[in-house]
């Protein structure tokens, strides 16, 4: 594999309206929910995106990291508000993989006691 080709093809991405193409109902069903859960209600369209883009990298997501980046710039947030988007999503990957640790604390000392 050439060091410029990865697993990853960012040209997938615009062929993600042809999930339809296999399971249309259900496909369908999945874009008109998320087409609603994505526009302006309590929560604005940008607030969206940073949520999104949070969520992406947190899921580790290439396809949706490129897609909410775009989009969170395309509704007006700048690299710091991304970036600070990204820091609350790796702080909540990181608080909750610790949390677990009580619960190896509490085997251990059922264990050893």
């Amino acid at each position: 594999m050439s060091k410029d080709k990865t697993y990853f093809e960012p040209a997938d991405l615009a062929n993600f309206g042809k999930i339809t193409d296999w399971q249309e109902t259900l496909g369908n069903k999945f874009f008109d929910y998320y087409g609603e859960a994505m526009k302006e209600g309590a929560l604005t369209v940008r607030e969206k995106a940073l949520i999104a883009l949070a969520v992406s990298h947190a899921l580790q997501c290439p396809y949706c990291i490129d897609a909410y980046t775009s989009a969170s710039l395309k509704n007006g947030a700048d690299e710091e508000q991304m970036m600070e988007a990204v820091h609350v999503a790796a702080s909540m990957k990181a608080g909750i993989t610790l949390v677990y640790a009580t619960q190896m604390m509490k085997h251990t000392e059922k264990l050893t006691m």
